[in-house]
């Protein structure tokens, strides 16, 4: 990501700018940083886990927005467009608009090259300051893996990863997804897939 800003915004000067822009950005401190395109392997993830949630979801009072809701990170001042974000309790918007989602459950972020490390690491540790945040799922588009970071009654966070069945519960929504159903109809290179690609 790009840091487009000349000089250090307000958030409101971020939220004027981001009505009328083709394109969509991630804001931190006053810095405004350009979201990259996705690519076809990237939407496909996306789209996939999209569908399976919303189906596991009738009856439950849960939701599931796109990457276009952006989320609040009030104590970074930072606002963030994740790949999916859950809520499941009642909705919180930062204004009418209901643009900006202040209680999320749960985020997911499709992970690609140019923003892995910072979906692991600063992204991450700023996600875990929204006191509604119960789950973080991370998803490879490189292989076949998918990591879920559960918050406990204790504030620590546990990695789970799928089981031998290739399956993984996300225990924040009492719903389990199948490994191979996240990435239907995704196509793999030579050496990709099944096994990490160090």
């Amino acid at each position: 990501m790009e840091n487009l800003a000349r000089k250090l915004l307000t958030a409101d000067e971020y939220f004027t700018l981001e009505e009328s822009s083709d394109v969509r950005h991630e804001f931190y401190r006053g810095n405004l940083f350009a979201m990259a395109g996705a690519t076809r392997r990237h939407n496909l993830i996306t789209n996939n886990l999209m569908v399976i949630l919303r189906g596991k979801f009738k009856g439950k009072p849960c939701e599931v927005y796109t990457l276009d809701m952006r989320v609040e990170v009030d104590e970074y001042n930072h606002y963030t467009y994740p790949d999916l974000a859950i809520v499941c309790d009642k909705r919180v918007f930062r204004d009418k608009k209901e643009t900006t989602l202040l209680n999320p459950t749960v985020i997911v972020e499709v992970l690609s090259d140019s923003t892995e490390s910072y979906d692991r690491g600063k992204k991450f540790q700023a996600y875990r300051t929204i006191s509604s945040l119960q789950t973080y799922v991370l998803v490879s588009t490189n292989y076949k893996n998918i990591e879920i970071f559960q918050k406990g009654q204790d504030g620590h966070w546990t990695l789970f990863e799928p089981n031998g069945e290739g399956m993984l519960a996300i225990p924040s929504l009492d719903v389990s997804l199948a490994v191979d159903e996240v990435y239907d109809g995704v196509e793999w290179e030579e050496g990709e897939g099944d096994s990490k690609v160090l």
